[in-house]
């Protein structure tokens, strides 16, 4: 794969901090693409995560997801062999990255994350890249970006 051949998907924007709630999510079509990463980033965090999890669907408003086994904070085991964790209130500025091949999957896919009952509440941001595409993106806007810059 030549580097930049992906395509990246906002999921949450940077936003204001979410207190004992859900965060707002938008789902990504993985039409066209074989593969799927979703990075979770959490900044400021004054209690642990609730949920934190990728879901898949046949549908855009994702009505009737279900969980991706090996994606789910708590019950997935990690890349170490270890039962993974929810993010804690320590989890400050650290990053969970999911990785899924899609054969097999439904088109849809949406990260699910919850923010506890804390003082202050929680930071975070999510995007999601595809890969492996059957058309390699070449320009900003195919590769979901305002602009792209290259060294020559």
């Amino acid at each position: 794969m030549k580097p930049g051949n992906y395509k990246f998907v906002s999921v949450t924007p940077p936003a204001a901090i979410v207190d004992n709630a859900a965060f707002t999510t938008a789902a990504v079509d993985t039409a066209g693409h074989r593969h799927a990463e979703f990075i979770v980033y959490f900044g400021a965090m004054d209690i642990a995560a609730t949920v934190c999890k990728v879901r898949e669907s046949d549908a855009s408003d994702m009505s009737s997801a279900s969980d991706i086994t090996g994606c789910v904070c708590g019950t997935s085991l990690n890349d170490l062999g270890s039962t993974s964790t929810l993010p804690s209130a320590t989890s400050d500025n650290t990053a969970i990255k999911f990785e899924i091949p899609l054969q097999g999957r439904k088109r849809y896919l949406d990260v699910e994350v919850t923010g506890g009952d804390g003082t202050s509440g929680t930071f975070m941001t999510a995007f999601a890249l595809l890969y492996r595409g059957d058309q390699d993106p070449s320009y900003s806007v195919t590769k979901g970006c305002a602009q792209v810059l290259r060294a020559s």
